[in-house]
């Protein structure tokens, strides 16, 4: 069962790690016309569209933290719950 937990904590931390490059990318002004900043953009919005807009903040770079960065942080929290309950039910 330990091979699981790895498995479901490495997704989440790779979908985290997709949604920080893409925080990466809008803060420091990545051209958008870019196919790798389209796809990051894309996948991203995908991940996070439960998150975005959830809070209104005027500053445009916080709110992309915030809309982001959440949903990086709620993806680990959730992996890392599952992965631990399944081995410890093992």
């Amino acid at each position: 069962m330990r091979g699981i937990d790895s498995v479901i904590r490495t997704v989440a931390h790779v979908i985290a790690g997709i949604l920080v490059v893409w925080i990466l990318m809008d803060l420091l002004d990545a051209n958008r016309g870019n196919t790798l900043v389209g796809w990051f953009h894309s996948a991203a919005d995908w991940l996070a569209g439960w998150s975005i807009g959830l809070f209104d903040v005027a500053s445009h770079n916080f709110q992309v933290i915030l809309d982001y960065g959440l949903a990086a942080v709620v993806y680990v929290v959730i992996a890392n719950v599952i992965a631990s309950r399944a081995f410890a039910r093992a």
